[in-house]
């Protein structure tokens, strides 16, 4: 599920009916008599007027909201969108209403020239004016805005359940549990020690599938080490059959990633790829400047696995929902790797990666 953001703007009927209304009201406030007492201008003279200055200063506020939009989209920038909008659009409407009464003065389209308060009493209710208008446009942002991101919340939320669901039926599954307990019941009578910490990267990889039901993302470390839990019960299950090597810059360790990443991407290849002590399956696990890199061998199965690629299509979503970035998936005859983007903390502001 992918989730629209908010449009920088999508007023074509607020600009229809306000501008207008906005230019009546404006026909009202700055109702205009020469020193006579008499109009210069009728009603329907001065209303065409009054539009047409709306229209102009609405269109100048338009662009200021639209710019401040772009730079500070969302509701995390809140504040830095609205103080800029309110300077910059504050500063603009002086300018502009300022340059409209001093043509009307150059011209005395009115008949008279407008006094210092004139000015003052001018800009001051067409500054009241923006403010209204701009508090009705960010308001409409912010609500629409907060409703995006509680729905891609909610569709990650979800996306996330399903990862867990997914792995915990992976490894639940009586093949699993029957290689597992073969593995473990053949370490009680060879190696009671071995034995033991076999028991405890078991616990930890379950301990570890059981807590990231509410995690969007976790460290780059936590991942790590249960995938060292993870990697030790492949490795007692095929013996020479299984090589890991993790090559992780320390600097990298606090990045973050969604959780059962590597978990998910050690499952696709060991299903896909043939696992023998004569034809070993090589994983390494490694960062660069691309981000997180996980490759293996390819030696893929004579006999047909059926795929529906759904781990890779999991993280893809993931990703696609977080705005991170895409995966990288590269294939060649004899190898197979995944490019992970690695998200620094400052970059999402919704993160949970601890308890």
């Amino acid at each position: 599920m992918l989730v629209k953001r908010p449009r920088i703007l999508n007023d074509k009927w607020f600009r229809l009916v306000g501008i207008p209304v906005i230019a009546l009201m404006g026909h009202i406030t700055f109702f205009n008599r020469n020193e006579s007492g008499g109009e210069r201008f009728g009603f329907w003279g001065i209303y065409l007027i009054s539009l047409a200055e709306t229209y102009i200063l609405w269109e100048a506020i338009r662009l200021v909201i639209i710019y401040f939009r772009k730079h500070y989209p969302g509701i995390e920038n809140s504040k830095r969108r609205i103080t800029g909008m309110l300077i910059a659009g504050t500063v603009m409407t002086i300018i502009i209403r300022s340059a409209i009464i001093f043509f009307y003065d150059r011209t005395l389209l009115w008949g008279y020239v407008f006094p210092l308060e004139g000015y003052l009493y001018n800009v001051f209710v067409a500054v009241l004016y923006v403010i209204i208008i701009g508090g009705i446009y960010e308001g409409v942002y912010y609500f629409n805005s907060w409703r995006a991101a509680a729905i891609e919340a909610e569709a990650l939320r979800n996306e996330n359940l399903q990862t867990q669901l997914d792995s915990l039926k992976a490894q639940i599954n009586p093949h699993f549990l029957f290689n597992n307990l073969s593995s473990l019941s053949s370490l009680i009578a060879e190696d009671p020690r071995q034995a033991e910490k076999f028991v405890g990267e078991l616990s930890s990889v379950y301990r570890y599938l059981l807590q990231t039901n509410e995690q969007e993302l976790t460290t780059l470390e936590k991942e790590l080490d249960f995938i060292h839990a993870y990697a030790h019960l492949l490795q007692t299950r095929f013996a020479h059959g299984f090589d890991i090597s993790i090559d992780v810059d320390k600097d990298d360790m606090q990045y973050l990633i969604p959780p059962l990443t590597l978990q998910l991407l050690l499952e696709n290849a060991v299903k896909h790829n043939v696992i023998l002590p004569e034809k070993p399956l090589q994983i390494k696990v490694y960062t660069n400047h691309q981000g997180l890199i996980v490759e293996n061998n390819l030696q893929r199965k004579s006999a047909h696995v059926v795929s529906n690629k759904m781990g890779l299509k999991n993280i893809s979503a993931k990703y696609k929902l977080l705005k991170q970035g895409n995966i990288d998936v590269q294939e060649t005859a004899e190898q197979f790797r995944v490019i992970i983007p690695l998200i620094k903390t400052g970059n999402y502001a919704h993160t949970h990666s601890g308890r």
